[in-house]
């Protein structure tokens, strides 16, 4: 099957949050520039990224953004050409309001998406496959915080279900769009899951299991967690 090339691919990195339940951690300083060992949680984003082929990324912000742009520029010391698409006028937009915001500097089509404030091995190339259908999750086996789920993975379609009661998987915060996604989407706050959920029944959207590190940074507690693990035994090469 044929692959996107990462060069040509562009990287949006979800940065615009509040980070409301990291508080007091981010009372002065934006969720994404929080440190793991020597570096922002972003940071490693961006220079596995790099590593891996990527040189276009669009970063959105809002709260706390201009420290976020301060501190990365424009790129050029991660290899990397990096663009700020700016939620401060009209408060963080959610994810799929967001997109929408940043589809101006989105320069492939499709275009991959990560959480900033997530810590996996996972190596994000991996997501640039050929895509039959108009976006593709990748997912993980339900954490302790989200027994419950998101999604399931149908075993003969590769699609995702969403079952009223128990899902077996979880949305790990990296996905790969077409652009056509955003479609009819009037500029404003949207979130992602009504987005989601219509792929869903229309048959559109893929799902991949990954069962390696993966690492949602939500809480103070988390990142305790994963400061910790990391002393123990490093989870990737960063």
């Amino acid at each position: 099957m044929m692959s996107y090339l990462a060069c040509e691919t562009t990287v949006v990195l979800l940065a615009a949050g509040h980070g409301k339940r990291m508080l007091p951690l981010t009372a002065n300083t934006p969720k994404p520039l929080l440190k793991v060992k020597d570096k922002c949680l972003i940071e490693h984003h961006l220079i596995k990224l790099k590593d891996e082929g990527f040189r276009n990324i669009v970063i959105n912000i809002a709260y706390q953004g201009e420290k976020i742009r301060q501190f990365l520029g424009d790129g050029g010391r991660y290899g990397l050409e990096i663009q700020y698409s700016d939620e401060a006028a009209s408060g963080a937009l959610e994810t799929a309001g967001g997109l929408l915001h940043a589809l101006p500097l989105i320069k492939s089509d499709p275009f991959l998406v990560i959480n900033a404030d997530i810590w996996t091995d996972y190596p994000f190339s991996k997501m640039l496959k050929k895509l039959e259908k108009m976006g593709k999750l990748l997912m993980v086996n339900n954490p302790t915080h989200n027994v419950d789920g998101d999604f399931c993975i149908d075993r003969a379609s590769g699609l995702l279900q969403k079952n009223s009661r128990h899902n077996a998987h979880t949305f790990s915060g990296i996905g790969l769009y077409h652009k056509q996604v955003l479609r009819g989407l009037a500029p404003g706050r949207h979130p992602l899951a009504p987005i989601f959920l219509g792929l869903i029944a229309a048959g559109q959207l893929e799902g991949e299991l990954y069962t390696g590190e993966w690492l949602d940074i939500g809480t103070p507690q988390r990142l305790t967690q994963l400061r910790e693990a990391i002393l123990k035994k490093p989870l990737n090469s960063q």
